[in-house]
């Protein structure tokens, strides 16, 4: 199983520089994994760099993989993730509901970068400075 990441998920829908290596990572949905907050950042994100009917879509197509919600032992595994990490909250999220479920996280996140069992794709240099602004 896999978790594509909000980055990815937002690169795939905008069409961005790493539209294609993400592309890879979506194609088959029956084995992704979708954090609820996943489905929040890329829903935000799409809505705020193209429009609403985009934004749209890209719920209904994250909709077609397994949503995982936010539960008792989610929160308690991404609150230890945080600190053992120094993650974000969301980012700790996503990063307890892959550990829970022993999925692989694609994402050029750089709060992921060098995590176990985290595949990262890093951002052209100008796209990274905007994603970290945007955080």
């Amino acid at each position: 199983m896999k978790i594509v990441d909000s980055t990815g998920w937002v690169e795939y829908f905008a069409r961005g520089p790493l539209f294609d290596e993400y592309r890879e990572h979506v194609a088959d949905l029956t084995d992704l994994l979708t954090p609820t907050i996943v489905l929040y950042e890329v829903f935000k994100r799409v809505l705020q760099r193209l429009d609403r009917n985009s934004a749209l879509k890209a719920a209904a197509l994250l909709g077609e993989t397994k949503l995982v919600e936010l539960d008792r032992s989610v929160a308690i595994a991404a609150a230890e993730a945080s600190i053992e990490h120094k993650l974000p909250m969301a980012d700790a999220i996503i990063y307890a509901t892959a550990r829970l479920n022993e999925a692989t996280i694609i994402t050029s996140n750089k709060h992921f970068e060098g995590l176990p069992g985290v595949l990262f794709i890093p951002l052209p240099q100008q796209e990274e400075r905007a994603e970290q602004t945007s955080s």
